[in-house]
């Protein structure tokens, strides 16, 4: 059995609709750049405010892909 190595990356996605549209924005647009990606772990999910009203959904998204040398 060969060994293996992964790195993880912090992204931040957004959205207006939702948080699950929001870690889907990150792990989506993590994919355009990175190959093999593995897992993606939700970190924190917070909320962006204007004048006292939800104006967008983030989420902290923890993103491994197989690291390659």
């Amino acid at each position: 059995m060969s060994s293996s190595v992964y790195k993880f990356i912090e992204l931040v996605g957004t959205s207006t609709t939702s948080w699950e549209d929001a870690a889907k924005n990150a792990v989506e647009t993590a994919s355009k750049s990175l190959r093999d990606l593995r897992v993606a772990e939700i970190a924190t999910l917070d909320l962006k405010l204007e004048d006292s009203k939800v104006v967008a959904y983030r989420a902290k998204v923890k993103i491994s892909f197989k690291y390659e040398a």
